[in-house]
């Protein structure tokens, strides 16, 4: 491991541990150590946020995953994270538990040819760690997440939403992006040309197969936060699948952007974050704020 000083959630560094698979993190979001597997080593998605902290993102997908180097590496750190000093010498007092592991990393997930083949991989890793639980075991309380975050542009993939089926039957969710409301907004922030309501049925798929929460990132952009309209056209569209998600995780900028639009984003305030939040909570949606 090559990792100094403690980790935070303003550092989600890829290499940070020595690794081509496999990263750890302080997750605000999850509340404490992510164990993140980049499939997308070549920094290549389909998508391109302008608020994306990858640099020199690219259009495309991953290059072939080496399944025996990505199991060596989930074992080795779950070794050292569970059984070595991992946690004392780079994880403050408060974040010092493993919350869960996520497909994340430099671009979209389940654009892996491999994808079905990593979630049976990582099935398998943690049952041997017995860090999944099941109701013949009483030592493993709390079993950790299995989480997807993703654009959610594959979800109506059969062969991904078979996967997402399954990852339901290891305690797994799925965090799916919506960012704006209208084709425009998509295309502003997203800088894909997407129909929205072709993305919601995605979403409803994804959710029919796995506990699924949307996530959304809102910022300033050139120093104007998200019009009324803006706000309005998205709370219309989550309103539409308040009955099939779990809730919403909204978030602002933690941490630079790495787009050629960095200069003009900036952080939105607890309060106006909050404020949209309210508006979320009253369409019946459970609301988690990450400013």
């Amino acid at each position: 491991m090559t990792i100094q000083n403690f980790l935070t959630v303003s550092d989600h560094n890829r290499d940070v541990g020595g690794m081509k698979y496999i990263y750890p993190v302080v997750s605000r979001r999850a509340g404490g150590v992510s164990i993140g597997i980049n499939l997308n080593i070549n920094n290549a998605c389909n998508w391109r946020c302008v608020y994306c902290q990858v640099p020199n993102l690219t259009r495309g997908t991953p290059p072939p995953i080496e399944l025996d180097v990505l199991e060596r590496e989930l074992r080795t750190f779950l070794s050292y994270a569970l059984h070595g000093d991992f946690m004392e010498r780079y994880v403050a007092v408060g974040d010092r538990h493993i919350k869960d592991i996520a497909f994340s990393g430099n671009g979209e997930p389940t654009s892996a040819k491999e994808f079905p083949e990593v979630v049976l991989l990582v099935e398998k890793v943690l049952t041997d760690f017995n860090l999944l639980g099941d109701s013949l075991n009483t030592k493993q309380i709390n079993p950790i997440k299995i989480r997807v975050i993703t654009n959610g542009s594959l979800m109506d993939k059969p062969a991904i939403l078979a996967s997402i089926s399954h990852l339901a039957k290891c305690n797994g969710e799925v965090w799916f992006k919506i960012d704006a409301g209208t084709k425009e907004g998509i295309v502003r922030i997203n800088d894909v040309n997407l129909n929205p309501q072709s993305h919601l049925q995605r979403l409803k798929n994804c959710a029919k197969a796995c506990p699924t929460f949307i996530q959304t990132c809102m910022f300033a952009l050139d120093g104007q936060p998200p019009s009324e309209s803006d706000i309005s056209a998205y709370l219309t569209l989550i309103s539409q699948v308040k009955d099939v998600v779990q809730g919403v995780h909204l978030y602002g900028l933690a941490r630079p952007s790495y787009q050629a639009e960095a200069p003009r984003l900036s952080r939105l305030s607890v309060e106006w974050l909050e404020g949209v939040a309210e508006r979320i909570r009253q369409l019946g949606l459970d609301v988690y704020v990450n400013p």
